[in-house]
């Protein structure tokens, strides 16, 4: 937002100048740029958002006009806050005794310059890791703290934890730990990059410890993540991720040993369902649902414990993500249709929609005869169908095709990434990345020995600003795919993702230049050193 955050009434108030900074908003489910706008906060949240001499004008008239101002809000002197209409503050409020809106009025007249931007809380739904430390291979929660205080000191106010393929136990374990730091609202979520990947696209991932597509296992890390289970990436040609398995209750031929063959892992048939969570909505279909799911996409719609694995993860409020795949451009349509359907059936308008993991990063190459799943992937997230996960990093995409997502797909349906490790603001050397052993030079992760990209080392505002800078995307919409767009993903626009009333106050106060020197968590600030926010 250009213009002016006042922070009233518990801190020391903050008023950007008018020609300085851009505040992106909510408007209608997108974003805008308010010029001379303000911010004003109180208890942890956003109450008022829009511009300055709109707010205040609402505040000397002792209450929110919603002609004015954006999702107004009525200030009253029971301290209670209240929708008002377009009449003006309720009829309640007395005209001229209310002592909340004075105090408001003299915090925004009184408010302390910010020759800067101001922000949203950056939402990065992609990070394995970042200060030394990651994810998958933590022992403790302290050390996955390590990592998201990397993250978080450069704005990134909201964080879901990302896990590598590995062994059941090892997920399970650290789906365990981590559940443990989203209870605590460290964490806004954890999702497991694999098993079920495809071998040919393995990236980073260890192929040895792929597994065949079963609900069984997302059963078991639901229930392990009391419902901080947010996303899982698998490819959707194999089989078993849109068509259940059969027969079931044989073991699969993937084991967790260091010389399983990953091949079969691929061709097993399903692992034993362990009695754990075996129901999803999928057992209550009717019989006109279940004849438009086999009529539409060619399903043989099983039941409870025989359920496809984008079944169970629907069932459990968890995002399919589609990356790590060799599969055919009909082969990702089908697995989004098939996604978006079932969420529709779950959550009803509004509903969340599939993504891709990483665009084109894991991906077979698009080829002009053989599309593949990247350019159907794009076209999806251009239809408004799946949101496209982008690492504008420098390294894992070219400037021209970060500037031609955004243009094709459109920032609503981008979310910026940092698929970031342990290196993220560290220097260069040698990192574990789950199994696999990393080294990174020059700020680029790779396999040891190896060409493949092995995760970021970037920050979510350095995407941004990358993005912006670099790419020519309008700052807007780098900032709404690095904020709004992945709140969507998460199902959290009413909170978090926005400058707007009734959202977290989360706030990101950069430079001119997208540098970080101000962030606001939760409507708290971070302590702050002369080389930026630290925790």
């Amino acid at each position: 937002m250009r213009g002016r955050a006042v922070i009233p009434l518990n801190w020391a108030p903050l008023r950007g100048h008018s020609s300085g900074i851009a505040q992106v908003e909510l408007d209608n489910a997108r974003v805008r740029v308010i010029e001379d706008g303000v911010v004003v906060i109180e208890g942890g949240k956003i109450i008022q958002a829009g511009n300055y001499a709109d707010v205040v004008a609402a505040a000397r008239d002792r209450g929110y006009d919603q002609d004015r101002t954006s999702g107004g809000l009525d200030l009253t002197s029971s301290g209670d806050l209240d929708p008002t209409s377009s009449d003006g503050p309720s009829s309640s409020t007395p005209p001229h005794s209310d002592t909340r809106s004075d105090q408001l009025l003299q915090a925004v007249l009184d408010a302390r310059t910010w020759n800067g931007l101001i922000l949203p809380g950056l939402v990065d739904i992609h990070c394995h890791g970042g200060g030394g430390q990651s994810f998958p291979d933590a022992k403790t929660t302290s050390q996955a703290m390590t990592a998201i205080k990397e993250h978080r000191q450069f704005g990134t106010t909201t964080l879901v934890a990302s896990l590598v393929t590995d062994t059941a136990e090892t997920l399970l374990r650290q789906t365990k730990l981590l559940t443990e730091l989203c209870t605590e609202g460290e964490l806004d979520g954890i999702h497991l990059e694999g098993p079920f990947l495809s071998v040919h696209r393995a990236g980073a991932q260890d192929p040895a410890k792929m597994l065949t597509p079963n609900p069984g296992l997302v059963y078991r890390v639901a229930k392990a993540a009391k419902g901080w289970f947010t996303a899982m990436t698998l490819a959707p040609e194999l089989a078993g991720v849109v068509s259940p398995l059969s027969p079931v209750g044989a073991t699969s031929q993937a084991s967790d040993k260091d010389d399983a063959d990953p091949q079969d892992s691929r061709t097993g048939a399903g692992n034993v369902v362990d009695g754990i969570g075996q129901t999803c909505f999928l057992d209550d279909l009717d019989t006109a649902v279940q004849a438009n799911l086999e009529h539409d996409f060619g399903i043989a719609v099983e039941r409870g414990e025989t359920a496809s694995v984008i079944a169970a993860l629907v069932a459990h409020g968890v995002v399919p993500s589609f990356g790590h795949t060799d599969c055919s451009a009909s082969q990702m349509a089908k697995a989004v249709g098939f996604t978006n359907f079932l969420f529709e059936l779950a959550e009803g308008a509004g509903a969340r929609s599939a993504t891709a993991t990483h665009l084109f990063n894991g991906m077979r190459p698009i080829h002009h005869r053989d599309p593949g799943p990247a350019m159907e992937a794009l076209a999806q997230a251009a239809a408004g169908e799946m949101v496209a996960e982008l690492i504008a990093d420098g390294v894992h995409i070219a400037a021209d095709m970060v500037r031609d997502v955004f243009q094709t797909a459109g920032a609503d349906n981008v979310a910026l990434v940092t698929d970031a490790m342990a290196a993220a603001g560290m220097a260069d050397g040698q990192y574990q990345l789950g199994p696999m052993a990393v080294t990174v030079a020059d700020g680029a992760a790779r396999l040891t020995g190896q060409d493949s990209l092995a995760g970021g080392t970037a920050h979510l505002i350095e995407t941004v600003r990358f993005a912006w800078r670099d790419c020519g995307v309008p700052l807007s919409q780098a900032v709404t795919a690095a904020s709004l767009t992945p709140a969507r993903v998460l199902g959290r626009v009413q909170t978090i993702g926005a400058l707007a009333p009734g959202r977290d106050a989360d706030l990101l106060l950069v430079d001119n230049d997208l540098n970080p020197v101000e962030v606001y968590r939760k409507g708290l600030r971070l302590q702050t050193t002369p080389d930026g926010p630290t925790v």
